[in-house]
């Protein structure tokens, strides 16, 4: 899935719509690409959290890819940095 704006205040209840969906469809793996996004807020990282642990009780895994500075920056600060995974563009 690519995520094409910020993931940021309303946007995050539209996505999280989304993710939900792709998630449901019960993949091994999803990925969400962030190279478009150009800065996530709290709110994003507690849905990209929440989604982690409703896939890994899944049997699946959730991968960030691409993210921009600022915004693989941002998990660091929320202690977060350790538990999504990030894979860097291709």
């Amino acid at each position: 899935m690519v995520v094409t704006e910020a993931l940021a205040g309303a946007t995050v209840e539209r996505w999280q719509s989304r993710l939900r969906d792709a998630a449901a469809g019960r993949p091994a793996r999803l990925i969400v690409d962030l190279r478009h996004s150009p800065r996530m807020d709290a709110a994003a990282i507690v849905l990209l959290l929440q989604l982690h642990r409703e896939l890994i009780r899944a049997d699946a895994r959730l991968t960030l890819r691409a993210p921009v500075a600022q915004v693989r920056r941002m998990p660091g600060p929320a202690r977060v940095d350790h538990v999504l995974e990030v894979e860097e563009a291709r």
